[in-house]
């Protein structure tokens, strides 16, 4: 169960971010935070145009008081319509989990992770690559 890559991990939750942080760094990863959606279209195009791009970003879909993931995926599929993202969420049961697809996620993941769906899925967008 080993993964290599660049992850962007972005959560409003500072507890989130160290749990899955460290889950990400565990099974082989590179990560990066962000806490709202504009600073992760900020640390996306930056990285993009250093030629070290992400190879994949999580997104919280709703951050209380700033961009979510479902606002935020729009405008980075206009930086990079061949981004691949993953939605987050505690609530399996909304709609835009449910049609991540139409959003232009590539796939989603239920608060709260296990380790092995993470990576699984981490690991199928990346032979997408």
């Amino acid at each position: 169960m080993v993964g290599s890559g660049k992850i962007l991990l972005m959560d409003d939750e500072e507890e989130i971010l160290e749990i899955v942080g460290s889950m990400l760094k565990k099974i082989g990863y590179s990560v990066r935070f962000s806490r709202d959606g504009l600073e992760t279209i900020e640390l996306y195009k930056k990285a993009k145009e250093a030629g070290k791009p992400f190879d994949i970003v999580i997104m919280d879909l709703i951050i209380p008081g700033g961009m979510g993931g479902q606002e935020a995926i729009s405008k980075l599929i206009k930086t990079d319509p061949k981004i691949k993202a993953v939605a987050s969420s505690g609530y399996s049961n909304s709609y835009v989990m449910s049609n991540y697809k139409k959003y232009g996620f590539s796939g989603v993941i239920t608060k709260p992770y296990k380790v092995e769906d993470l990576n699984g899925l981490l690991q199928d967008l990346q032979k997408q690559l």
